[in-house]
């Protein structure tokens, strides 16, 4: 009998605890932003900007989040055994859920800590993203999981957050005025150009050494 914890459970734990960093991270790095700038100056409406300004808008779009639950299913699948879930799709959408629930509890409860509110002044909010979370957390995280996998579906997994985070900056970019907006399109858009690019080339280069050795692609 093997005595050692199933893989799985450090899985579990190590998407806990990623979600609960990155959502804590990210209602602080909002709370330094908001005190770095003088909101009612006129330069923070039209060109003001600062580093942990784009950082705080970066980390709190969508996408980001997103990519928190793909990379939770993504990592979650590295464990041949796991008290999440038989297959990999199925570890990776449990982990997408789970990581999502961490972070929107961790973002809120440390925004209670940061603005000194009572405790539950962000109950209504939390359980909107946490039903959100449920939702959404299953897909994202069985796409993570895919990643893993040979052929154009892995490859259509590990471009969906670039692919996805490149539409959301034309569609809804992050910062309040059109320099953060602007650099924080050119961060992302540049970041998801090269992401893809290395995706893309990889995917052919392997594709050609089975190709040439006579291996079947796998979708």
């Amino acid at each position: 009998m093997n005595d050692n914890p199933r893989p799985g459970w450090k899985s579990l734990v190590g998407v806990l605890a990623a979600g609960a960093v990155f959502g804590a991270a990210t209602s602080l790095a909002n709370a330094v932003a908001h005190l770095s700038v003088d909101l009612e100056s006129r330069e923070a409406t039209t060109s003001g900007w600062s580093i942990i300004e784009i950082v705080s808008g970066l980390l709190d779009s969508g996408w980001a989040w997103a990519g928190l639950a793909v990379l939770a299913g993504f990592l979650a699948t590295r464990a041949k055994q796991s008290g999440l879930g038989a297959r990999p799709p199925a570890r990776g959408a449990v982990a997408g859920v789970v990581t999502l629930l961490a972070a929107t509890a961790a973002y809120y409860a440390m925004d209670t800590m940061v603005h000194d509110v009572p405790l539950g002044s962000y109950g209504h909010d939390t359980v909107y993203w946490w039903a959100a979370s449920v939702l959404l957390g299953p897909i994202l995280g069985a796409i993570g999981a895919c990643a893993r996998r040979p052929g154009a579906t892995g490859v259509l997994a590990k471009v969906t957050v670039p692919v996805g985070a490149a539409v959301q900056m034309v569609a809804m970019p992050p910062g309040r005025n059109e320099v953060i907006m602007t650099i924080g399109q050119w961060v992302v858009w540049t970041t998801a150009a090269v992401t893809i690019g290395v995706v893309a080339v990889r995917f052919l280069g392997l594709r050609g050494r089975r190709n040439h050795s006579g291996e079947v692609d796998l979708p």
